[in-house]
C-alpha cells in the first residue's frame, strides 16, 4: 500500500488531490487507520479489518509455501491450495502443522519460534511470516 500510495492521485466524487511523495511514508508499521485531508476536508478514516496493516508476501513465496504444504500433506495434484487456504481445511492436524513449519524452515533457511508457529492458520500467514523473518535476518 505504501508503494501504491507514492505519487498516486486520490479522487472522491468531484473533489481530488494528489498525495505527494514527501507525504507518503517510506515504511508503515502498526498502521490501524488512515485519514486523508482532501480540499481541506477530512473524510472518515479507512480502517483495516484485521489488526495492524501489513504487506502481503510476494506471490512466489506464497507459491513455494503452497507447494510445500501440498507435499507435506500428500495432497493430490488437482487439489487447489491458495494463500487463503487454511491448514485445518486441508486436513492438517497439529502434527502436520509442525511438519509444515519444519519444511518451511528448511526451505527458506529460517527459524520460526513456537509462538509465531501457533499463529499460522493459512498459507498466507505462513508466507507473510517467512518474509518478515527473512527481512529481519538480513543479507
Amino acid at each position: 500500500m505504501a508503494s501504491a500510495a507514492a505519487g498516486a492521485s486520490i479522487c472522491m466524487k468531484s473533489a481530488s488531490c494528489s498525495l505527494k511523495q514527501a507525504q507518503a511514508p517510506s515504511r508503515i508499521s502498526g498502521l490501524r487507520s488512515v485519514s486523508l485531508p482532501i480540499s481541506g476536508k477530512n473524510f472518515p478514516s479507512l480502517r483495516s479489518s484485521k489488526g495492524p496493516f501489513r504487506l502481503q508476501a510476494k506471490p512466489e513465496t506464497v507459491s513455494k509455501v503452497c507447494d510445500i504444504v501440498k507435499k507435506q500433506l500428500a495432497l493430490p495434484d488437482d487439489t487447489e491450495v491458495t494463500g487463503e487456504s487454511k491448514f485445518a481445511a486441508l486436513g492438517a492436524d497439529s502434527l502436520d502443522t509442525v511438519e509444515i513449519v519444519m519444511g518451511l524452515e528448511e526451505e527458506f533457511k529460517i527459524s520460526v519460534e513456537e509462538e509465531s508457529a501457533q499463529s499460522i492458520l493459512t498459507v498466507q500467514d505462513a508466507a507473510d511470516l517467512i518474509e518478515k523473518l527473512i527481512e529481519k535476518k538480513g543479507p
